[in-house]
């Protein structure tokens, strides 16, 4: 598919992940996940067309290991622009570990995989808040891997830490019934309201039920758009994103073409400004 995009249209990818599935820390994707059990490295990533500008590397595993190695590719990529990597938020040399990996020069922010675990409240815990105190001193960002029963466990975090810039991944990987779309519109317009929460529009094509048609997905963009406004960013979930069936064009032109009929003022701002902005870079 040909990428109908205006020609001043700059595009900053916020989310982009890169793999070797033969590296020691490698976990997922698995070959449970044939689409993108594969590597995905400085080859795959060069190849992403224009109007690609820019883009951020986000970890896959919860590996230090594996921010090392995104660390060292990104040194010798112009067009990555930061890394979110990973740090084991709540282990007693955190402080030390996040000091260490701050001083490498593309390192944004860091992001602990809260999507998966069982204690919907575990950022709370107090043994995190060495560990986000860290983060803070050394002016990370907070990326927010969840799903919707994390999002209010984000509010209280991002109350208890108002100076710490927050992003929700995937717009909170919403569900895409009518009762869990009123909880979600709810919660992400409780965390919209505060000044260092920020929206990721990425991921939801992998979110959508199995025959969901790509519409559902335009109300969730519609909300995120109106109670977020200038703190929205596109991103691709690229290489994730094949498994929804689609390519990086497809998605990329799509949400283009959705946003520009929602607002089309706003494009800039979710294309560009707004990573940029956010992170720093």
């Amino acid at each position: 598919m040909t990428v109908m995009v205006e020609e001043r249209l700059m595009v900053c990818d916020a989310h982009v992940h890169l793999w070797s599935i033969v590296s020691p820390f490698h976990q997922w994707p698995d070959a449970e996940t044939p689409t993108i059990h594969r590597d995905f490295g400085r080859v795959e990533f060069a190849a992403l067309s224009p109007p690609l500008t820019k883009a951020i590397l986000v970890q896959a595993q919860p590996d230090c290991r594996e921010t090392d190695w995104l660390l060292e590719i990104a040194v010798h990529e112009k067009r990555i622009a930061g890394v979110v990597g990973w740090a084991a938020l709540d282990a007693a040399d955190a402080p030390a570990v996040i000091a260490n990996l701050a001083v490498r020069p593309k390192l944004v922010g860091l992001r602990p995989m809260l999507q998966d675990m069982h204690d919907s409240c575990w950022i709370l815990r107090p043994e995190l808040d060495a560990g986000i105190n860290a983060m803070m001193t050394h002016g990370l960002r907070f990326d927010a891997l969840v799903r919707p029963r994390h999002l209010p466990a984000i509010l209280k975090l991002a109350r208890r830490w108002p100076d710490m810039p927050i992003v929700i991944d995937h717009a909170g990987k919403p569900d895409f019934s009518r009762e869990g779309f009123c909880r979600w519109r709810d919660d992400m317009s409780a965390l919209a309201e505060m000044s260092n929460v920020s929206c990721k529009l990425s991921g939801l094509l992998t979110e959508l039920p199995a025959g969901g048609v790509p519409s559902l997905m335009e109300s969730h963009i519609r909300h995120v758009l109106d109670v977020f406004i200038d703190r929205v960013m596109w991103g691709s979930d690229w290489p994730v994103l094949l498994l929804s069936g689609w390519s990086y064009d497809e998605w990329l032109s799509y949400a283009i073409t959705v946003i520009r009929k929602i607002s089309a003022r706003q494009l800039d701002s979710i294309f560009y400004e707004s990573s940029t902005k956010f992170y720093g870079r």
